[in-house]
């Protein structure tokens, strides 16, 4: 079993910056991905921003080239960095651990962080 905790989230201006983390903890796992989901009131959740070990992240559309995920291995932890917020960037966000080595295994969720834009 994978514990997910999240950190970060709160109430930024527009342009302003946040930066997400996601420690996972647990015994006896490999990583095969980290990453980042939304979900804003009414909406279907929807990927911010995934990196899988040893590929190049990736990203939904409407977060490139402001949005940047990273992960440090040594602490099992993702970060979100969010710059040049938009209303629109409004929505919880969720971490998203899936386990595996070669391929991917069971997939954890993170309880959620709630990211207010708005002025």
């Amino acid at each position: 079993q994978v514990q997910l905790v999240e950190s970060g989230g709160g109430l930024v201006q527009p342009g302003g910056s946040l930066r997400l983390s996601c420690a996972a903890s647990g015994s006896g796992f490999s990583i095969y991905a980290m990453g980042w989901f939304r979900q804003a009131p009414g909406k279907q959740r929807e990927l911010v921003a995934t990196i899988i070990s040893g590929r190049m992240p990736n990203y939904g559309d409407s977060v490139k080239g402001r949005f940047t995920i990273s992960r440090d291995n040594a602490k099992n932890t993702v970060y979100l960095q969010m710059n040049s917020l938009k209303p629109a960037d409004t929505a919880v966000y969720y971490c998203n651990v899936i386990t595996g080595t070669v391929l991917p295994g069971t997939k954890y969720w993170g309880q959620g962080t709630q990211v207010t834009v708005s002025s």
